[in-house]
């Protein structure tokens, strides 16, 4: 069948966008892998599918694939670009939209500058929670590699992230640090990890390794995850402008028991139709 879909971007970082609303499709992990191969499909970081809720009080379902077809349970920049693609395609007119992930229901607000503020939920610390391997929360963990020992934060933010603090991110060792920390033991699901250069208490640069990607030139989970690092080491102040290889995002948190929200803009690329 001919599957409609829309090539998006956040920051660089970028999508193909499936309505499975309008279309009777549901997207299998094996379609997610051929939609995201770079040669044989279309090409992107993540596969984003609009599907109906399960809830009556909820507008939409979001679900999230990385191109190597693995499902996932949340991706800031998407959900910028769910927004615009459910209000562009006029599948909703409201501004304020809630989503159901598998993470959880996430808030999702046009803004006027027609940047989009997402309500990414309560960072979660505690370790089992992440999943990360350890007898109780601390602020840095001590990981070690074959080589190296590391300190890292650990936090979910809908997915597991590893931080770890970086004096300049442009000489960072990112595809093979990244790769190691993220397939670490002591993350049983893997994780993301983001290398956080600090360049004063409301700006930090970051580049990420995700899972199942690779180095992404944008992360908004990444970012969020770096901030609340960033913060509980008191480095940083909210709100904190991120810095990422694709562009700019910002980052506010008030500290525990409160979400964490990120504003940052989001692009339609081109509309297609592929054969699946």
């Amino acid at each position: 069948m001919l599957l409609k879909f829309t090539k998006m971007h956040g920051l660089g970082n970028d999508f193909v966008v499936i309505d499975a609303i309008s279309q009777h499709i549901t997207i299998t992990p094996e379609i997610a892998k051929k939609l995201g191969d770079r040669h044989f499909g279309v090409g992107c970081d993540q596969i984003l599918v609009v599907e109906p809720p399960s809830q009556p009080n909820i507008d939409f379902r979001y679900r999230i694939f990385n191109n190597d077809g693995t499902e996932v349970g949340q991706c800031g920049n998407g959900a910028r670009c769910f927004a615009k693609f459910v209000h562009g395609r006029k599948l909703t007119g409201k501004n304020n939209i809630l989503v159901e992930t598998a993470s959880g229901v996430i808030e999702l607000k046009l803004q006027s500058d027609q940047t989009v503020e997402v309500n990414m939920g309560l960072p979660l610390l505690d370790p089992k929670d992440i999943p990360f391997i350890a007898e109780q929360h601390k602020i840095l963990y001590e990981i070690s590699t074959e080589n190296l020992k590391l300190l890292i934060s650990a936090v979910s933010i809908g997915n597991p992230h590893a931080v770890l603090r970086v004096d300049d991110v442009c000489s960072a060792s990112v595809q093979s640090l990244g790769h190691t920390i993220g397939n670490h033991s002591l993350f049983p699901k893997q994780a993301n990890v983001g290398f956080m250069q600090v360049v004063n208490s409301h700006e930090i640069n970051l580049r990420v390794y995700e899972r199942g990607v690779g180095e992404t030139l944008a992360c908004g989970s990444g970012a969020c995850a770096a901030v609340v690092a960033g913060q509980l080491q008191g480095l940083l102040e909210s709100p904190v402008t991120v810095n990422l290889t694709g562009g700019s995002l910002t980052i506010e948190w008030l500290g525990d028991g409160h979400p964490v929200i990120m504003t940052g803009p989001a692009s339609s690329v081109y509309q297609g139709q592929i054969n699946v």
